[in-house]
């Protein structure tokens, strides 16, 4: 059975309840290929573990440092999608990657501190690096045949640098990191103490004929400053439960990441609902994933096509994740103006780039959302052409 035909998105439901700059959020009659969150129903197998749990009426306190069963899960899970050797115990579920990427900053970062951030990259790197206090050292990402340029690297890194944000794969570029560029990476952590925050989150939207490799893959015992964020939003289309989990290959790093996030105290935690769904997701919910990446290349590889058709738009091809990052600086408008003038004239929301969402190095990019129907992307790609053609033809 088909699980993502452009009948099975509820439209009513959406316009309800998906909001963050989607259906819910924008006005009648705009498609938003914004933000990236799903448009198909989550996969039955975990609507009905919520159910089934729901049904005695209990929603009694968790453990604090959750649910061993889900911890395990999430171990399992691991190991056998992205061999990933994990101890259980050193996996805090929690809610939400981006609460996960708040908690892991506030462990080890404080004024006066440095972390670098590439640009650019997800703005939840330099948010929740700023919120601790620390400076951003921003590290301007340049493409050179075909893979991110790290040989500069190591200028960037002061006596005052304490960790460094990994997006794997990166968010907007869709780029998968090879081996060496990973080991690099790791090599400079040794040498200079600082700490790594690798955030995984996209690892399971991989496209065929490319191989996720994790800086984990690299070892325990070089990983010792690394600590690792998964959530469950891209993968599953569980935004709105929010469910996420920090691990780390080391106990005294992870008591540092306990401590910062509150669960003992239960100020932080992640609810009991969550944790089931994210047991359900990890044991019963891959093969949903298998079938969404699988609707997700054929949207990849019909925008990209639509895309090469139309004038003042360049766009390469993502490896991975469910957006792609088109570059629109041909037209000589800034991304917020040309999304803007989109959004209002043609009825197509699309997210900018630039300083807000993803850094100053992604002035002249728009970033777009596969992960809806065919026949809404088809829709959206129309009224981008449209937009694209009036724009570079002075209309």
């Amino acid at each position: 059975m088909d699980l993502f035909r452009d009948e099975n998105i509820n439209m009513e439901v959406l316009k309800e309840r998906a909001y963050n700059m989607r259906w819910a959020e924008v006005d009648e009659g705009v498609i938003p290929l914004t933000a990236a969150d799903c448009d198909f129903p989550a996969s039955q197998a975990v609507t009905d573990a919520i159910i089934d749990y729901a049904k005695a009426g209990y929603f009694s306190y968790t453990p604090k440092t959750g649910f061993p069963e889900f911890k395990q899960s999430i171990a399992r899970a691991l190991e056998r999608r992205k061999g990933e050797i994990v101890n259980p115990q050193l996996i805090l579920p929690i809610d939400s990657a981006a609460r996960g990427m708040s908690v892991i900053a506030g462990a080890f970062l404080c004024p006066g501190d440095e972390a670098i951030v590439f640009d650019p990259v997800d703005y939840l790197f330099k948010t929740s690096m700023e919120a601790a206090g620390a400076k951003i050292i921003l590290y301007p990402m340049k493409i050179k045949d075909g893979r991110i340029d790290f040989s500069d690297l190591e200028s960037y890194i002061t006596p005052k640098t304490k960790m460094l944000g990994l997006c794997n794969p990166h968010n907007p570029l869709g780029m998968l990191y090879p081996m060496e560029d990973l080991d690099h990476i790791l090599s400079l952590s040794e040498k200079y103490g600082f700490y790594i925050m690798n955030d995984e989150i996209w690892s399971d939207i991989v496209y065929s004929g490319k191989k996720f490799t994790s800086i984990l893959h690299l070892g325990a015992e070089r990983n010792r400053r690394t600590i690792s964020v998964f959530g469950f939003s891209k993968s599953f289309g569980m935004a709105g439960l929010r469910i996420g989990c920090v691990y780390c290959q080391d106990k005294d790093v992870f008591d540092k990441v306990l401590d910062a996030s509150q669960v003992m105290s239960t100020i932080g935690g992640i609810s009991s609902l969550s944790q089931v769904a994210g047991v359900a997701c990890c044991d019963k919910g891959y093969d949903w994933v298998d079938r969404f990446v699988s609707h997700l290349e054929s949207n990849r590889d019909y925008a990209l096509d639509r895309i090469e058709a139309m004038p003042g738009i360049t766009c390469p091809k993502p490896d991975a994740t469910f957006v792609l990052f088109p570059d629109i600086s041909a037209t000589g408008m800034k991304a917020e103006e040309l999304v803007e003038l989109i959004k209002t004239k043609y009825k197509l929301a699309l997210v900018p780039g630039g300083r807000q969402f993803f850094g100053p190095g992604s002035e002249g990019h728009i970033r777009i959302c596969l992960a809806t129907g065919r026949k809404v992307l088809e829709e959206g790609m129309n009224r981008l052409e449209k937009a694209m053609k009036d724009i570079c033809a002075g209309k």
